[in-house]
């Protein structure tokens, strides 16, 4: 599980930068300030998830089950969430109204939030091994 974790950490990284750099030049004559504002919100908030991955792959204490919830809720969170902006904000450029499925956004956000939720309850129940402190 953890290969498969980090593996899409990478991918949802290289996306992000691959989106932010396409945000930053491509869609600047195309698309308002405020959806450039929005979009690059989207791609923010996809790195941060893909770092997020990288330490849940990387952290020993979590049962691999839990690795699995924390794993699918954050990436169903960053597709719907990020998803869901990167139409909206490019709504104009496109024959489909997003807008229609906007509902879609805060539901991503709810997953986004339920994994940090879950991820902090992990750590909770974590058993220290040589704390420093």
């Amino acid at each position: 599980m953890n290969k498969t974790i980090l593996i899409t950490a990478s991918i949802l990284g290289l996306i992000s930068i691959v989106l932010g750099a396409f945000g930053a030049h491509a869609l600047k004559e195309l698309i308002t300030v405020e959806a450039q504002k929005t979009f690059e919100t989207g791609v923010r908030y996809q790195m941060y998830h893909a770092l997020l991955l990288l330490f849940i792959g990387n952290v020993s204490n979590v049962q691999v089950k839990n690795k699995k919830i924390l794993f699918y809720f954050v990436l169903f969170g960053v597709i719907l969430f990020s998803g869901s902006i990167y139409g909206l904000a490019t709504n104009s450029l496109s024959s489909f109204d997003f807008k229609t499925i906007g509902f879609i956004t805060p539901i991503g956000g709810l997953f986004l939030i339920i994994a940090w939720g879950l991820l902090f309850v992990n750590l909770l129940k974590m058993k220290p091994k040589n704390d420093i402190f």
